[in-house]
């Protein structure tokens, strides 16, 4: 088959490689729509330390596709089931599986391999994070399923109760997809981002309700807080870009008892400083949401089938398996939201 080889940061190759066999509970996935994503450029431009363990290594994680082949043990899905598969699932003894954090799976194996023609699922997410599609949605669209999935699960963590005034700093596809889940909680929405092609997508995709361009407002925290209920900050302020200083002044726009979600990831061994004394005396509760478990995967398949979550206008443009490395670059350049990637042309 086709598959992206990832060598190292910088250096992957389209080659013609092995499928690898499926083993006892595992099937093999045609893939018929893969996307890019945000956590795949990151690991374009510095490796990374858990998604990618051995070298060479399949590359890309959100996918949607047909069963191929079913090994020995499989029960609930059969050749030619139309099927998304999660990019994990959590093991269910392990300390944390047992107090039900999920996604904190002490085994949880990360699958890679999606900008192929061919993926082979492990068994563990066949049982657990494999979900046959209903048969009016398209595989481009339920191939969003991941990636929406872990806002799903940060979204609900947050506690977003309708009529919150929800900021969100950072309109990537995440925090596009974080504004639009918000807007379905019966939140009021504003975003801010400097990349033209996202601010357009928050009005066409997300519906927010107010769209900063902060290229024109370096310093923003008076517009985020005049939208909030009585100026006093924001009820919820979410972090989607993943740099310490945003993170420090998305800190500043929330009001006495509010939330603070820090949904984008620093780099590893980041610093930051917060004013201790607005956090303590503010009563304001800071949090951290990391991946996605079941039940959230689930919702986001059912979020997408009942077209709630247009996800498909967030494709920027289709692309054959050969461009996935343009993809990763116009990416860096922010001349794109995602790509659409066909393995079969």
């Amino acid at each position: 088959m086709k598959s992206i080889q990832y060598y190292g940061p910088g250096n992957i190759k389209c080659e013609e490689v092995m499928i690898k066999p499926p083993q006892k509970g595992e099937v093999v996935v045609k893939v018929m729509s893969a996307l890019t994503c945000g956590t795949d450029v990151k690991t374009f431009r510095r490796g990374h330390p858990v998604l990618i363990k051995n070298i060479p290594s399949g590359f890309g994680h959100e996918f949607s596709g047909i069963v191929e082949k079913v090994a020995e043990g499989v029960e609930n899905f059969k050749t030619g089931d139309r099927v998304v598969a999660a990019n994990s699932a959590p093991c269910g003894e392990c300390f944390y599986c047992k107090k039900g954090q999920y996604n904190l799976c002490e085994n949880l194996d990360l699958l890679n391999g999606a900008y192929a023609q061919y993926i082979t699922v492990p068994a563990r997410i066949v049982e657990k994070n494999m979900l046959i599609l209903p048969d009016n949605l398209s595989f481009d669209k339920a191939a969003f399923c991941e990636p929406l999935a872990n806002v799903v699960h940060g979204a609900f963590r947050t506690g977003i109760k309708k009529g919150d005034s929800v900021g969100i700093i950072g309109i990537g596809p995440i925090g596009l997809m974080f504004a639009r889940v918000a807007k379905l909680m019966g939140a009021r929405v504003i975003v801010g981002g400097r990349n033209p092609i996202k601010l357009k997508m928050a009005e066409d995709f997300a519906h927010a309700d107010e769209i900063i361009d902060l290229k024109k407002y370096p310093n923003p925290e008076k517009i985020f807080k005049d939208f909030s209920d009585g100026k006093k900050g924001l009820d919820v302020a979410i972090e989607c870009v993943g740099l310490p200083e945003i993170w420090e002044q998305v800190f500043s726009l929330v009001r006495p008892g509010g939330t603070v979600h820090f949904f984008g990831g620093c780099k590893s061994g980041s610093k930051v400083t917060f004013d201790t004394t607005k956090m303590h005396y503010g009563d304001i509760k800071i949090m951290s949401v990391f991946h996605h478990t079941p039940q959230y995967f689930r919702k986001a398949l059912e979020y997408i089938a009942s077209g709630e979550v247009e996800v498909e206008k967030l494709i920027t443009e289709t692309l054959p398996l050969e461009k996935v490395e343009w993809a990763m670059k116009e990416h860096i350049e922010g001349r794109a939201i995602k790509f659409l990637i066909k393995p079969w042309g």
